[in-house]
């Protein structure tokens, strides 16, 4: 396996309008959802072997979710349904098209149970790389969960990617989540923020600054997405900027999810990822992920919206 997500798969439902705050929204329209299964199925789609471990509800939008993602060729046999708490929810809407605003139903919710024990362990072991995001890190048992998958992936010397993908509603506490969130940095190889959370976590509003403070955590990588003005990388030796692509956005919402499954299944290429940990190359993959994101943002909804290998190219080529 080259990829396995682990966290959360859910049904968004997004508003029927853009321009339109949560309160105000007219209706809602039901998709699947959840950071890690769009890293998932986007991988997939780049042509990388991916699979997904969570946890939904034994409920109708937990199979739907489940018939997603095997539809998607992602294997789903790390799936677990729990009799107790439904699939979570998360209302979506768009005050504009690169601005989101998220209520999550999740009290408790499916993704949140995830046991140790649930996990699949077979898939961890032979698995080139593990991507999760702090979603799974928010509440127990899933915390433990995802603390055990990286230890069994690490011993494997799979990648260990982790993307903060900060939601202040779903934390007891800023104070909690930054607590939790440090305490995983120094466990990961690759760690993707956005250009809010390299603020809060590194200290500083400049990011190059912020991401040269994180890497004295412990990651090989730091990678900070800046929307619609491009990204940047940090590595032991130096990191560097990344031009943007620039498209009329129409929806910027799994941009973020679109671009690390970009990046990861570029460095998974490698029969060792940790080859590409040098300027030249790293330059590459960030344009390669740079342009997955732009795609991306080019139609409503996220797994609709996610490219092939065949666009990203042809896009590349189209946009030198």
């Amino acid at each position: 396996m080259d990829i396995v997500c682990l966290g959360e798969v859910l049904i968004d439902m997004f508003s029927a309008e853009v321009g339109v705050k949560l309160t105000e929204v007219s209706a809602f329209c039901p998709k699947p959802g959840g950071a890690p299964a769009n890293v998932a199925v986007a991988a997939k789609r780049l042509g990388a072997e991916s699979a997904f471990i969570g946890k939904v509800g034994e409920d109708l939008f937990g199979h739907h979710l489940e018939a997603v993602l095997k539809n998607e060729g992602v294997e789903t046999r790390g799936m677990r349904f729990d009799d107790f708490a439904r699939t979570t929810m998360a209302f979506v809407a768009k005050p504009d098209e690169n601005t989101a605003e998220f209520v999550f139903y999740r009290n408790p919710g499916a993704d949140t149970r995830l046991t140790p024990g649930e996990l699949d362990k077979s898939l961890l072991q032979s698995t080139r790389c593990l991507h999760f995001g702090s979603l799974s890190l928010s509440e127990e048992p899933a915390r433990s969960a995802t603390l055990e998958a990286i230890k069994i992936a690490r011993s494997a010397n799979a990648l260990i990617s982790f993307d903060v993908n900060y939601r202040p509603s779903l934390w007891k506490s800023p104070e909690q989540a930054y607590d939790t969130v440090m305490k995983v940095i120094p466990l990961v190889d690759l760690l993707k923020v956005n250009e809010t959370e390299i603020e809060l976590l590194g200290g500083s509003e400049d990011y190059k600054n912020g991401a040269q403070k994180l890497l004295k955590y412990g990651p090989d990588l730091i990678v900070v997405t800046l929307g619609p003005d491009g990204s940047y990388f940090q590595l032991e030796t130096g990191g560097e900027y990344s031009q943007p692509y620039r498209v009329d956005t129409v929806d910027a919402i799994g941009c973020g999810d679109a671009f690390i499954a970009g990046l990861l299944s570029q460095l998974v290429k490698s029969d060792n990822w940790r080859d590409n940990l040098n300027i030249n190359r790293m330059k590459n993959v960030l344009k390669y992920a740079n342009a997955v994101g732009a795609i991306t943002a080019l139609t409503l909804g996220v797994i609709p919206a996610l490219p092939f290998s065949a666009q990203v190219d042809d896009f590349i080529k189209q946009n030198e």
